[in-house]
């Protein structure tokens, strides 16, 4: 009778050991694996910092000594010279502004059109809904080169060279935006919107007092992404902004980099000055980026 009572009792305490062996190394592959990530995202990290950080100490050399030992990083005599040249030399305070008003007018469109698509696309059923659909992510793969020459003569033929509106309308209809918003969307429960429905809500009532409040994850998502894509736009913009003082950061950037003669310390003093708006816009928004991405389920 003892041993019959002793049996059961070793089975369990060789399966408590077998669960705390597992569970041992399932700890130790979770250490493993959070260790490889950091490893990862430190040198990923290091390999954007590096550049940056040359060129921001390579702004602060005067060019004599940037042409004597261009490999030193370390300099005798730092100075903001080239900022101030840089800044003195051209319109510069008119790309910035013309960057932003761009940026801004380009994410308030950009969130609009592709969430009222998006909410048409999951609530409202017609006929060839799913097709309209995959030709809008279809877009995804066309790469932007080759709608150059197509959309410069559409906007020729309409007069809108030279402006804002000719930067503008190409990058509202954005299909990774309309992506994400119709994930978001999909994921509002039906009987929510059902309700509404009952309770007598029009479809724009529902779009703006339902999906638009829960999507608040996506639109920040969508505006940053939106915002800094446009930011950093050149081809078009070259293309289409013919004029000095309307042109964008980048382009106007572009345009200090000439001549027989390198000015090194004007060429990084124009990165760093082109690039500190967006690195201010992701270290103060940095979680509501992550927080969109996770939440619209893109991995």
């Amino acid at each position: 009778m003892a041993t019959a009572v002793a049996a059961p009792a070793a089975d369990t305490d060789r399966s408590g050991t077998r669960r705390s062996r597992r569970g041992g190394e399932q700890d130790r592959s979770g250490r493993l694996f959070n260790r490889l990530a950091a490893t990862c995202m430190t040198l990923f990290a290091l390999i954007w910092l590096v550049p940056f950080l040359w060129a921001l100490i390579t702004s602060l050399r005067p060019n004599e000594e940037i042409a004597a030992n261009p490999t030193n990083p370390w300099g005798s005599n730092w100075n903001l010279d080239a900022y101030s040249y840089a800044w003195n030399s051209s319109p510069l305070g008119w790309w910035y502004v013309n960057s932003f008003i761009i940026s801004s007018l380009t994410v308030v469109f950009t969130v609009v059109v592709c969430s009222m698509a998006a909410f048409a696309l999951v609530n409202l059923n017609f006929r060839g809904k799913y097709v309209l659909f995959g030709l809008i992510l279809a877009g995804l793969m066309v790469p932007v080169e080759a709608l150059v020459l197509p959309q410069f003569l559409e906007f020729r033929a309409i007069g809108l060279l030279g402006t804002y509106w000719a930067v503008i309308l190409p990058s509202v209809a954005l299909p990774v935006a309309l992506f994400v918003f119709h994930s978001f969307i999909k994921a509002i429960p039906v009987a929510l919107i059902e309700a509404a429905r009952l309770d007598g809500a029009s479809w724009w009532r529902i779009y703006s007092q339902i999906a638009m409040p829960l999507s608040r994850p996506a639109i920040s998502a969508v505006a940053i992404l939106t915002f800094i894509t446009s930011w950093n736009a050149f081809l078009w913009p070259l293309l289409v902004l013919t004029q000095t003082k309307s042109q964008t950061i980048p382009v106007g950037l572009s345009s200090l980099v000439g001549g027989s003669a390198i000015q090194y310390a004007e060429t990084m003093a124009s990165a760093v000055l082109g690039i500190l708006p967006l690195l201010a816009v992701f270290l103060v928004l940095q979680r509501q980026i992550a927080q969109g991405v996770a939440n619209t389920g893109i991995k």
